[in-house]
Protein backbone atom coordinates (compact mmCIF):
# COMPACT_ATOMS: atom_id res chain seq x y z
CA UNK A 1 0.00 0.00 0.00
CA UNK A 2 1.13 3.52 -0.82
CA UNK A 3 -0.33 6.25 1.36
CA UNK A 4 -0.24 10.00 1.87
CA UNK A 5 -0.16 11.10 5.51
CA UNK A 6 -1.04 14.57 6.70
CA UNK A 7 0.27 14.68 10.25
CA UNK A 8 0.00 17.44 12.83
CA UNK A 9 3.45 18.63 13.93
CA UNK A 10 3.87 20.94 16.92
CA UNK A 11 7.08 21.60 18.85
CA UNK A 12 5.40 22.31 22.18
CA UNK A 13 2.22 23.72 23.73
CA UNK A 14 3.28 27.28 22.89
CA UNK A 15 3.97 26.53 19.23
CA UNK A 16 1.27 27.23 16.65
CA UNK A 17 1.78 23.91 14.90
CA UNK A 18 0.53 22.75 11.51
CA UNK A 19 0.12 19.81 9.15
CA UNK A 20 3.03 18.27 7.28
CA UNK A 21 2.63 15.81 4.41
CA UNK A 22 4.51 12.53 4.15
CA UNK A 23 4.52 9.66 1.67
CA UNK A 24 4.86 6.05 2.81
CA UNK A 25 5.10 3.08 0.49
CA UNK A 26 5.05 -0.71 0.63
CA UNK A 27 2.89 -0.71 3.73
CA UNK A 28 1.50 -4.14 4.57
CA UNK A 29 -2.28 -4.32 5.12
CA UNK A 30 -1.50 -6.47 8.17
CA UNK A 31 0.46 -3.72 9.91
CA UNK A 32 -1.16 -1.89 12.77
CA UNK A 33 -1.52 1.87 12.46
CA UNK A 34 1.30 2.39 14.95
CA UNK A 35 3.57 -0.01 13.07
CA UNK A 36 2.94 2.08 9.96
CA UNK A 37 4.02 5.14 11.99
CA UNK A 38 7.15 3.24 13.04
CA UNK A 39 8.01 2.78 9.36
CA UNK A 40 7.48 6.49 8.71
CA UNK A 41 9.62 7.46 11.70
CA UNK A 42 12.41 5.18 10.53
CA UNK A 43 12.34 7.01 7.19
CA UNK A 44 12.50 10.37 8.97
CA UNK A 45 15.38 9.33 11.24
CA UNK A 46 17.34 7.93 8.29
CA UNK A 47 16.97 11.29 6.53
CA UNK A 48 18.06 13.22 9.65
CA UNK A 49 14.58 14.57 10.37
CA UNK A 50 12.79 14.75 13.70
CA UNK A 51 10.54 11.70 14.11
CA UNK A 52 6.82 12.13 14.83
CA UNK A 53 6.10 11.94 18.53
CA UNK A 54 3.08 9.87 19.55
CA UNK A 55 2.00 8.01 22.69
CA UNK A 56 2.08 4.22 22.89
CA UNK A 57 2.77 1.55 25.46
CA UNK A 58 1.20 -1.92 25.52
CA UNK A 59 -0.06 -1.93 21.93
CA UNK A 60 -2.70 -4.43 23.04
CA UNK A 61 -5.70 -2.12 23.48
CA UNK A 62 -5.38 -1.99 27.25
CA UNK A 63 -3.33 1.05 28.30
CA UNK A 64 -5.21 3.79 26.43
CA UNK A 65 -2.03 5.60 25.40
CA UNK A 66 -2.39 5.33 21.60
CA UNK A 67 -4.78 8.24 21.26
CA UNK A 68 -4.81 9.61 17.71
CA UNK A 69 -7.52 11.51 15.86
CA UNK A 70 -7.60 9.78 12.48
CA UNK A 71 -9.64 11.12 9.57
CA UNK A 72 -11.95 13.01 11.89
CA UNK A 73 -12.57 10.23 14.41
CA UNK A 74 -10.81 9.23 17.65
CA UNK A 75 -8.85 6.00 17.13
CA UNK A 76 -9.84 5.88 13.47
CA UNK A 77 -12.72 4.51 11.36
CA UNK A 78 -13.38 1.22 13.17
CA UNK A 79 -15.65 0.89 16.21
CA UNK A 80 -14.68 -0.45 19.64
CA UNK A 81 -10.91 -0.55 19.05
CA UNK A 82 -7.93 1.56 20.01
CA UNK A 83 -5.44 2.98 17.50
CA UNK A 84 -2.97 0.17 18.14
CA UNK A 85 -5.68 -2.34 17.18
CA UNK A 86 -6.44 -0.51 13.93
CA UNK A 87 -4.88 -2.29 10.96
CA UNK A 88 -3.93 -0.77 7.63
CA UNK A 89 -6.36 -3.07 5.82
CA UNK A 90 -9.00 -0.62 7.06
CA UNK A 91 -7.65 1.79 4.44
CA UNK A 92 -7.18 1.55 0.68
CA UNK A 93 -4.09 1.93 -1.47
CA UNK A 94 -3.58 5.58 -2.38
CA UNK A 95 -5.62 6.94 0.55
CA UNK A 96 -4.82 10.23 2.25
CA UNK A 97 -4.93 9.90 6.03
CA UNK A 98 -5.14 12.92 8.33
CA UNK A 99 -3.74 12.41 11.83
CA UNK A 100 -4.19 14.89 14.69
CA UNK A 101 -3.84 14.96 18.49
CA UNK A 102 -6.79 15.21 20.88
CA UNK A 103 -8.21 18.73 20.80
CA UNK A 104 -9.20 19.89 24.29
CA UNK A 105 -8.24 22.71 26.62
CA UNK A 106 -7.66 20.20 29.40
CA UNK A 107 -5.34 18.14 27.14
CA UNK A 108 -2.58 20.58 26.09
CA UNK A 109 -0.27 19.36 23.34
CA UNK A 110 3.15 18.29 24.61
CA UNK A 111 4.65 17.66 21.18
CA UNK A 112 3.21 16.61 17.83
CA UNK A 113 0.53 14.00 18.61
CA UNK A 114 1.29 13.71 22.33
CA UNK A 115 -1.07 15.46 24.74
CA UNK A 116 -0.92 15.89 28.52
CA UNK A 117 -3.71 13.80 30.04
CA UNK A 118 -2.70 14.19 33.66
CA UNK A 119 -6.02 15.98 34.23
CA UNK A 120 -7.54 12.49 34.29
CA UNK A 121 -5.04 11.47 36.97
CA UNK A 122 -6.02 14.39 39.14
CA UNK A 123 -9.70 13.50 38.82
CA UNK A 124 -8.94 9.95 39.97
CA UNK A 125 -6.84 11.27 42.86
CA UNK A 126 -9.79 13.40 43.95
CA UNK A 127 -12.01 10.42 44.68
CA UNK A 128 -11.35 7.28 42.68
CA UNK A 129 -10.39 5.11 45.62
CA UNK A 130 -11.90 3.08 48.46
CA UNK A 131 -11.07 2.81 52.17
CA UNK A 132 -9.43 -0.51 53.00
CA UNK A 133 -7.66 -2.02 55.98
CA UNK A 134 -4.00 -2.72 55.36
CA UNK A 135 -2.61 -6.11 56.25
CA UNK A 136 -3.29 -9.54 54.88
CA UNK A 137 -5.19 -10.17 51.68
CA UNK A 138 -8.94 -10.44 52.47
CA UNK A 139 -10.87 -13.52 51.51
CA UNK A 140 -12.37 -13.19 48.03
CA UNK A 141 -15.84 -14.09 49.29
CA UNK A 142 -15.73 -12.00 52.45
CA UNK A 143 -18.22 -9.50 51.00
CA UNK A 144 -20.91 -11.22 48.90
CA UNK A 145 -21.58 -9.40 45.62
CA UNK A 146 -24.25 -10.51 43.19
CA UNK A 147 -23.22 -11.35 39.64
CA UNK A 148 -25.46 -8.56 38.31
CA UNK A 149 -23.71 -5.94 40.44
CA UNK A 150 -20.26 -7.36 39.68
CA UNK A 151 -20.96 -7.26 35.95
CA UNK A 152 -22.24 -3.70 36.17
CA UNK A 153 -19.11 -2.59 38.02
CA UNK A 154 -16.87 -4.44 35.57
CA UNK A 155 -18.58 -2.85 32.57
CA UNK A 156 -17.71 0.59 33.98
CA UNK A 157 -14.23 -0.50 35.05
CA UNK A 158 -13.26 -1.38 31.48
CA UNK A 159 -12.68 2.34 30.81
CA UNK A 160 -8.99 2.75 29.96
CA UNK A 161 -8.90 6.54 30.28
CA UNK A 162 -7.77 7.15 26.71
CA UNK A 163 -9.75 10.39 26.37
CA UNK A 164 -11.55 9.52 23.13
CA UNK A 165 -14.79 10.66 24.75
CA UNK A 166 -13.28 14.09 25.36
CA UNK A 167 -11.89 14.30 21.83
CA UNK A 168 -15.24 13.42 20.25
CA UNK A 169 -17.36 15.77 22.37
CA UNK A 170 -18.06 19.21 20.94
CA UNK A 171 -17.66 20.59 24.46
CA UNK A 172 -14.62 18.46 25.34
CA UNK A 173 -16.59 16.97 28.22
CA UNK A 174 -15.09 14.26 30.42
CA UNK A 175 -18.45 13.10 31.76
CA UNK A 176 -18.22 9.58 30.31
CA UNK A 177 -14.79 8.99 31.84
CA UNK A 178 -15.71 10.43 35.24
CA UNK A 179 -19.08 8.67 35.34
CA UNK A 180 -17.43 5.32 34.56
CA UNK A 181 -15.02 5.77 37.46
CA UNK A 182 -17.81 6.91 39.79
CA UNK A 183 -20.13 4.06 38.74
CA UNK A 184 -17.43 1.43 39.08
CA UNK A 185 -17.22 2.07 42.82
CA UNK A 186 -20.71 3.38 43.57
CA UNK A 187 -22.39 0.05 42.83
CA UNK A 188 -20.00 -2.00 44.97
CA UNK A 189 -20.25 -2.35 48.78
CA UNK A 190 -16.54 -1.51 49.09
CA UNK A 191 -17.21 1.90 47.58
CA UNK A 192 -19.91 3.06 49.97
CA UNK A 193 -17.72 4.84 52.55
CA UNK A 194 -16.63 7.61 50.13
CA UNK A 195 -19.72 7.39 47.94
CA UNK A 196 -20.92 10.97 48.50
CA UNK A 197 -17.57 12.71 48.79
CA UNK A 198 -16.25 10.78 45.77
CA UNK A 199 -18.75 12.12 43.25
CA UNK A 200 -18.63 15.66 44.66
CA UNK A 201 -14.84 15.82 44.60
CA UNK A 202 -14.41 14.18 41.21
CA UNK A 203 -17.00 16.40 39.52
CA UNK A 204 -15.48 19.51 41.15
CA UNK A 205 -12.03 18.52 39.92
CA UNK A 206 -13.35 17.79 36.43
CA UNK A 207 -14.81 21.29 36.26
CA UNK A 208 -11.64 22.85 37.65
CA UNK A 209 -9.54 21.12 34.99
CA UNK A 210 -11.48 22.91 32.25
CA UNK A 211 -13.54 20.11 30.74
CA UNK A 212 -16.82 21.20 29.16
CA UNK A 213 -20.40 20.34 30.06
CA UNK A 214 -22.33 17.33 28.73
CA UNK A 215 -25.13 18.02 26.24
CA UNK A 216 -26.11 14.37 25.74
CA UNK A 217 -25.22 14.08 22.06
CA UNK A 218 -23.86 10.57 22.63
CA UNK A 219 -20.67 11.15 20.64
CA UNK A 220 -18.61 9.92 23.59
CA UNK A 221 -20.33 6.54 23.70
CA UNK A 222 -20.12 6.18 19.92
CA UNK A 223 -16.31 6.45 19.83
CA UNK A 224 -15.42 4.74 23.11
CA UNK A 225 -13.07 1.82 22.34
CA UNK A 226 -14.46 -0.07 25.34
CA UNK A 227 -18.10 0.82 24.59
CA UNK A 228 -18.76 2.48 27.95
CA UNK A 229 -22.47 3.29 28.15
CA UNK A 230 -23.80 6.80 28.73
CA UNK A 231 -26.14 5.26 31.30
CA UNK A 232 -23.17 5.79 33.60
CA UNK A 233 -23.60 9.54 33.15
CA UNK A 234 -27.20 9.24 34.33
CA UNK A 235 -26.03 7.29 37.38
CA UNK A 236 -23.36 9.87 38.17
CA UNK A 237 -25.92 12.67 37.95
CA UNK A 238 -28.13 10.82 40.43
CA UNK A 239 -25.17 10.21 42.72
CA UNK A 240 -24.21 13.88 42.53
CA UNK A 241 -27.66 15.26 43.30
CA UNK A 242 -28.16 12.83 46.18
CA UNK A 243 -24.79 13.81 47.64
CA UNK A 244 -25.58 17.51 47.34
CA UNK A 245 -29.03 17.14 48.85
CA UNK A 246 -27.74 15.17 51.83
CA UNK A 247 -24.92 17.66 52.41
CA UNK A 248 -27.30 20.62 51.91
CA UNK A 249 -24.91 22.33 49.50
CA UNK A 250 -27.36 22.96 46.64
Amino acid sequence: MNLTLKVWRQKNSADKGGFETYQVSNISPDMSFLEMFDVLNEQLVNSDQDPIHFDHDCREGICGMCSLYINGKPHGPKDAITTCQLHMRSFSDGDTIVVEPWRAKAFPVVKDLVVDRTAFDRIIQAGGYVSINTGGVPDANEIPISKEVANEAMDAATCIGCGACVAACKNASAMLFVSAKVSQLAVLPQGQVERKSRVENMVATMDAEGFGACTNTGACEAVCPKEISITNIARMNREYFQAKISSKKI
